[in-house]
């Protein structure tokens, strides 16, 4: 469910006159990316993009709003705008087919994810997680049924899926040298035909 991201630390000349809340989010994501939550300190960030805090206070009331904006953006990218792509196809089975693919081959470089899987460590972090998968679940629970199993199957099975997901997520981040690229793919085309595949009215 997720498309490739990257973030990378670099102390940019200052340019406060013009940056943009656009900037400061991006840069928070960034700081979720490298430590987590913990990570997102005003000061830190306007060093790295060469502004003062007053820049900073000029977009965001506080630390919270420029958190709780950052995890929106998280929230969209690596959901939202990517169940928007998926719904370009019309078939239920590619398009699930297509959500594990990029589970097991993208998931773990969005480095931000994998921080907040591990530590939310914030209420709105909390939320937002929660949120994203609740949201993925009932999206893999819908193709699901698209494939004609039951409501209750479909779910249980979405579940499944996403355990499976959060547990490769925090494999390959403690532990990236144990599953290769080929093994990511054969795992997931295994969790479709466990899960996905088959004739439900079989079962």
């Amino acid at each position: 469910m997720v498309r490739t991201i990257r973030y990378r630390m670099a102390v940019r000349k200052p340019r406060a006159g013009r940056l943009s809340p656009d900037d400061w989010v991006r840069a928070a994501v960034g700081a979720i990316a490298r430590g987590g939550i913990a990570a997102v300190a005003v000061e830190t960030i306007a060093a790295e993009l060469g502004a003062t805090k007053g820049s900073f206070y000029w977009h965001f009331k506080n630390r919270d709003a420029l958190i709780q904006t950052a995890l929106d953006r998280w929230e969209h990218v690596g959901t939202e705008a990517v169940i928007a792509n998926l719904e370009q196809e019309p078939d239920p089975g590619r398009r699930l087919k297509s959500v594990l693919a990029a589970a097991f081959e993208l998931g773990p470089m969005d480095r931000a994810e994998v921080a907040l899987l591990a530590n939310p460590d914030h209420p709105a972090a909390v939320r937002a997680v929660r949120r994203v998968a609740e949201r993925r679940i009932a999206y893999i629970s819908r193709q699901l049924e698209g494939l004609g199993w039951d409501r209750g199957q479909a779910l249980d099975r979405a579940v499944l899926m996403y355990y499976v997901y959060v547990g490769h997520m925090q494999m390959t981040h403690v532990a990236p040298d144990v599953i290769s690229r080929d093994a990511r793919r054969r795992q997931a085309e295994l969790v479709f035909d466990a899960l996905a595949a088959g004739d439900p009215h079989r079962r």
